[in-house]
């Protein structure tokens, strides 16, 4: 593999009532999927910051307290393909959820309803390990191939 410099990302689940905020996404990366909100993390701002600016941005709302519950790495072949997730989730937050759907459309989604959502692949992993709030601290590293499919997980610490 070549060397690349990670991008920084972020993602922020926001928990209320049994119910996660998803993001169905209108444009590349991950068109036509569910995500969390988040986004890449600006020259000078901590992941955190980052979480708490994205979050703002593309869903109106404000984060009071934020928990890190997970970091994946993806790598591929690709020299433009290698990630660094840091991964939030938040109960403690306010505002009203706005309507701008420049980067997609929002929902409320039952946690037991987002296995059936279309996910990306990483995220179909992850996320219930991070929206267990009882499973420890979720550190992976995804293995994709020249294409983007996903061949290989390695999950540290369990």
């Amino acid at each position: 593999m070549s060397r690349a410099t990670p991008i920084l990302g972020t993602l922020i689940y926001c928990v209320r009532d049994g119910r996660v905020l998803m993001l169905y996404r209108h444009k590349e990366p991950n068109l036509g999927l569910w995500v969390a909100p988040g986004g890449k993390v600006e020259h000078g701002e901590a992941p955190m910051e980052c979480a708490r600016r994205e979050l703002l941005e593309e869903t109106g709302l404000v984060a009071h307290s934020l928990t890190f519950r997970g970091l994946v790495t993806e790598v591929s072949p690709r020299p433009d393909w290698h990630w660094m997730l840091f991964i939030y989730v938040t109960h403690d937050f306010s505002g009203t959820v706005q309507a701008d759907e420049r980067e997609g459309r929002l929902r409320w989604v039952p946690i037991e309803d987002i296995a059936a959502l279309p996910l990306p692949q990483a995220d179909r992993v992850f996320t219930p390990h991070v929206l267990d709030m009882q499973a420890p601290f979720y550190e992976a590293k995804y293995i994709y191939d020249d294409e983007l499919a996903l061949v290989e997980v390695i999950e540290y610490g369990k």
